[in-house]
């Protein structure tokens, strides 16, 4: 590859952080599955722990294998560095772990994922954070929302389960002026389909478990650093990062480590201290699914399409929301921020209501009638009945979740034999 010649996505998301193994020649990453690793005597040892050194302590801080995945999520999405964890919602926890303390607020899509809702809405209060929640459509939302306790915008590109597509760029401006950084979770969209720091967002995260891995057999998440945001101009607002850690001897981590300092914070003192490590075996199971992402993701989005077409003109169907349909909404930021398709899971709602949804994720076959999305098997779910069930009838609707709500998360078998089991089920229903 000529030496001014970027590496193209599918080349990143199979060589992107890995080498051949030094020890043994190894071409696959092996699976480093060790708790700790030797020191090469008490200087090295010292300066692994004062942050002097890069290298390996403790799987719970760093892995060789969660080393290599981190460093090709990191390639795919433009950014400078990631902290993989055991979840999607670690992530969560991770990424505004050096950004909150207790009265702090952050500003949230009303339009995120239900765990997301409950655990923002819930979860974070016993840390004395605060969520906002604004309606994420008008971006001046965001804005009015803004006091002098935000400390971080969060927003989910496409939102689960509605498919719902934020103007990314006009929310990254708003937070920029109020002087905080904007948090994307991209995990619906994946690298492959957009990537958010290229629109002006500071952060990504990632549910690993859903497309990156794509399989259904491994969990984790992944916090992703754009280096955008200067912490050192608002050292009064990220005491964590641009002021002197009393935890390392009054080191700051902005003036130590420059653009990486937040994630040498998200291993340094998040992982240490949370614990939320991902496991190198996951890890494993997930570079290997990174391998194929982009094959997966264009076959996804192709079926998705395809059925959504279908349901739309289906007697038993009353609506269907997915951006990439021509009667979407959200058909001109799919457009803008996803052209090469809008994903592959969406809603749709049942002409019975609740109890018809409930007869067609018992009618299919092909389906799989689980929790999960991301899967290369179709996946269907009910969410009023299961996902979203923790929330109010009024945040069932703001969520995109009523009751005659079904979402499916569309695989990359057969398109036909995907239209024809659904087909059976809501005719059945019906």
């Amino acid at each position: 590859m000529a030496d001014d010649q970027a590496p193209g996505f599918d080349t990143l998301a199979v060589h992107a952080g890995g080498a051949p193994d030094p020890a043994t020649g190894a071409r696959q990453t092996p699976i480093y599955q060790t708790t700790s690793f030797v020191f090469d005597d008490a200087d090295h040892a010292a300066a692994l722990f004062n942050l002097q050194q890069p290298g390996f302590i403790y799987s719970r801080l760093t892995n060789p294998t969660v080393s290599v995945l981190e460093e090709r999520i990191a390639a795919l999405e433009g950014g400078v560095g990631a902290t993989a964890t055991a979840s999607g919602h670690a992530a969560q926890i991770l990424a505004l772990f050096p950004l909150m303390s207790p009265g702090a607020e952050v500003i949230a899509s009303k339009k995120l994922y239900g765990g997301s809702l409950n655990q923002m809405g819930h979860s974070y209060r016993k840390f004395g954070w605060n969520a906002v929640f604004v309606e994420p459509e008008a971006p001046a939302n965001f804005r009015r929302a803004v006091t002098d306790k935000t400390r971080a915008i969060f927003i989910e590109n496409l939102a689960n389960p509605g498919g719902v597509i934020v103007d990314v760029e006009a929310v990254a401006d708003i937070a920029h002026e109020a002087g905080v950084p904007l948090i994307v979770d991209s995990t619906m969209a994946t690298p492959y389909l957009s990537k958010p720091i290229d629109w002006g967002a500071d952060i990504v995260v990632h549910s690993t478990t859903k497309f990156l891995s794509g399989n259904g057999s491994a969990v984790g998440g992944v916090v992703v650093d754009g280096a955008r945001f200067d912490w050192l101009t608002h050292r009064d607002k990220y005491p964590s990062l641009a002021q002197p850690a009393p935890e390392y001897h009054g080191l700051t981590f902005a003036e130590t480590f420059g653009e990486l300092a937040y994630t040498v914070y998200g291993h340094a003192v998040g992982l240490r201290d949370l614990g939320a490590s991902q496991s190198p075996m996951n890890a494993w199971i997930t570079l290997q699914g990174i391998e194929t992402l982009g094959l997966r993701m264009q076959r996804h989005c192709d079926n998705a399409l395809t059925v959504a077409r279908f349901l739309e003109s289906h007697p038993q169907v009353a609506w269907v929301s997915y951006a990439g349909l021509e009667s979407s909404p959200f058909q001109a930021q799919a457009r803008k921020y996803m052209p090469a398709g809008a994903g592959s899971v969406f809603t749709f709602g049942v002409t019975g209501g609740y109890d018809m949804g409930i007869k067609v994720v018992e009618g299919v076959e092909l389906f799989s009638h689980l929790a999960n999305i991301g899967d290369t098997r179709s996946l269907i779910i009910h969410p009023a009945s299961t996902t979203h069930r923790q929330l109010t009838e009024e945040q069932l609707v703001a969520a995109g979740a009523g009751p005659d709500v079904i979402r499916l998360s569309i695989g990359i078998e057969t398109v036909d034999d995907i239209i024809a089991d659904l087909d059976r089920a809501l005719t059945a229903a019906a």
